[in-house]
């Protein structure tokens, strides 16, 4: 089952996107400029071989709910990120209003 529900973050609205897979969830955060997304994020690969699309993206481990990724700390984020002045172990919420 795929949910997509519109969120309000100071008065600023992102899509929360949730994917029920078999054991897992799929869950992230985005409006046009970026995203927040789960564990199943490849920094590393946003970084290294699509580096030249400059994605503004960041992931949280170990979350299960939409809620749960916007308060979590983030482990890892992108070069574009970093750009935005987002920073490791920001919160998934405050690094999404560094997207507006």
């Amino acid at each position: 089952m795929v949910s997509m529900t519109p969120i309000i973050i100071d008065n600023h609205q992102f899509t929360a996107i949730t994917v029920k897979l078999p054991k897992t969830n799929f869950m992230a955060v985005t409006n046009e400029n970026g995203y927040i997304m789960c564990g199943a994020l490849d920094v590393a690969l946003l970084n290294e071989k699509l580096k030249e699309r400059g994605i503004i993206a960041g992931r949280a481990v170990g979350v299960r709910t939409i809620e749960q990724l916007l308060d979590a700390p983030l482990e890892s984020i992108t070069y574009e990120a970093e750009k935005r002045g987002i920073t490791l172990g920001m919160k998934g919420r405050d690094a999404l209003l560094k997207m507006v």
